[in-house]
């Protein structure tokens, strides 16, 4: 399975994860010049921003400590231009992470959601 393959894997299984825990999806991977976000949802009353990371090894870390703070700053980035290109949005935001774990064949191992996990840095 190559990298990408890996990617895609994790976020649709990310998506079903979050669907089942009441997240209605509105957007996968938004993309502006800024970057990208894999997954734009609605929870509740908050209008949420997922990053999904997906690992087959923990060799180099688990795939939550693979967000470095480069990531993160973008990721506010980002999340704050979509909010100011698209219309009636909620005015409560935040940004979650869906750590997601393979094993060499693709199986899932682990998946946890982390809400709020990036803040202003």
């Amino acid at each position: 399975m190559k990298r990408k393959d890996t990617g895609i894997l994790g976020e649709k299984l990310a998506k079903d994860f979050l669907k089942k825990w009441g997240y209605h999806i509105k957007e996968t991977n938004y993309r502006c010049r800024e970057g990208e976000i894999d997954i734009v949802a609605r929870h509740k009353d908050f209008l949420v921003f997922i990053e999904v990371r997906t690992k087959k090894s923990l060799e180099f870390g688990s795939p939550e400590e693979s967000i470095t703070p480069t990531k993160m700053e973008r990721l506010m980035t980002v999340a704050s231009r979509y909010r100011h290109t698209h219309n009636d949005l909620p005015a409560l935001w935040r940004i979650d992470v869906v750590a997601v774990e393979l094993n060499q064949e693709g199986k899932l191992l682990r998946i946890k959601l982390i809400e709020n996990a990036v803040s202003e840095v």
